[in-house]
């Protein structure tokens, strides 16, 4: 499935939410979709619950943890959660990483390439909420 196929199959209140403008949480969800699918043949092919069960909580706590901080209204709150949002998505490009033999090159290498998209996007919202230095208030 292509990422145009699946916004276009994603209801229609969900993608009339201003959230849904925020290319991080599209792509962050779209990703946690192709997670339940990669678990599925994770289970299969190596019996590997442990591992399947964090493939898919970490690739689906990225666009909640988005979604809740965008819902925040100071930008030091936010950043917060864009941050849980990006430890979420480096987890889950960990995982992607380890079972690339069992879910082959081609969808590692996409979902390494998704992952990696979304950490860059997360990463630059965290610095715009964080204000012009970056920092952390004290």
């Amino acid at each position: 499935m292509t990422q145009g196929d699946w916004e276009q199959s994603v209801p229609e209140e969900i993608r009339c939410d201003v959230l849904w403008k925020i290319a991080a949480y599209r792509f962050s969800l779209f990703l946690g979709e192709l997670a339940e699918s990669d678990a599925g043949k994770i289970l299969r092919l190596r019996r590997a619950y442990k591992v399947a069960d964090q493939l898919q909580r970490s690739s689906g706590d990225i666009s909640a943890a988005i979604a809740e901080g965008y819902s925040r209204t100071g930008g030091a709150d936010r950043a917060r959660f864009f941050e849980y949002a990006l430890g979420s998505a480096r987890e889950a490009r960990d995982w992607y990483y380890k079972n690339r033999e069992t879910l082959g090159k081609t969808v590692f290498e996409h979902r390494l390439k998704l992952s990696t998209q979304i950490i860059k996007l997360l990463i630059t919202m965290i610095r715009q909420q964080r204000g012009p230095e970056g920092r952390r208030p004290k």
